[in-house]
């Protein structure tokens, strides 16, 4: 219980930052927009990354049944 509690206050936290930094980056306008971009970027790489590895089940196979 009290490590859920631990991941919720730091995606609280890494939500707040995220948003502060995005309006950060609009407040720099035009100069902001690299970074708009960037993180964009990043973002999208990111969730690429995860959903290739919820769909992979060789990966799910070797976890679960390889031993270490």
């Amino acid at each position: 219980m009290m490590e859920y509690i631990g991941y919720f206050l730091l995606a609280i936290v890494v939500i707040i930052w995220i948003i502060a930094m995005i309006v950060g980056l609009i407040i720099a306008f035009p100069f902001g927009l690299i970074g708009l971009v960037a993180i964009l970027g990043l973002g999208l790489l990111l969730i690429k990354v995860i959903t290739d590895r919820l769909q992979n089940k060789e990966d799910d196979h070797y976890s679960k049944n390889v031993d270490k």
